[in-house]
């Protein structure tokens, strides 16, 4: 499973952000690619424990086969799912600024979140992972994201 920690795994990410145009088509969902780049920013802050972020309402046992599912296996994430108000810019997460400065802003969480020394609040779904499914799960979040925009 890829890790966003991986050798050139970052690099390769940050190449993609690179691509990634204000006025991008989306493939599908409804954010536009500047809501995006900053949904993506506001999951890693929350995570870094910048922004709170309240947990998803699930038993033990959903979180746990969520997290096997989504982190375990090759199985594409879904299209489409809601995610948390607090990363939703449209609700409660950051409204878009100025792309240039939203997407650098995102390149460096990523490098945060990758880099050494990090430390990571309990995920809102999936709850306490392991450094490595950290790293998996950032990779697999970004690239559902930017394979939403072609990228």
């Amino acid at each position: 499973m890829p890790r966003i920690d991986a050798p050139g795994v970052l690099d390769t990410s940050e190449r993609r952000l690179a691509a990634l145009t204000a006025d991008a088509a989306r493939r599908w969902g409804t954010l536009t690619a500047h809501e995006m780049v900053c949904h993506l920013s506001d999951s890693f802050r929350g995570i870094l424990g910048d922004r709170p972020v309240t947990p998803a309402r699930m038993s033990a046992v959903q979180r746990q086969l969520t997290r096997i599912i989504a982190l375990h296996t090759p199985l594409p994430w879904p299209k489409g799912l809601p995610t948390r108000p607090e990363v939703d810019p449209r609700q409660l997460g950051t409204q878009p600024a100025a792309f240039e400065d939203d997407r650098a802003q995102l390149r460096e969480l990523m490098r945060r979140f990758a880099g050494p020394g990090a430390t990571y609040v309990e995920h809102p779904i999936f709850g306490a992972l392991s450094h490595r499914e950290w790293m998996i799960w950032a990779y697999r979040h970004v690239d559902h994201h930017f394979r939403q925009f072609g990228i």
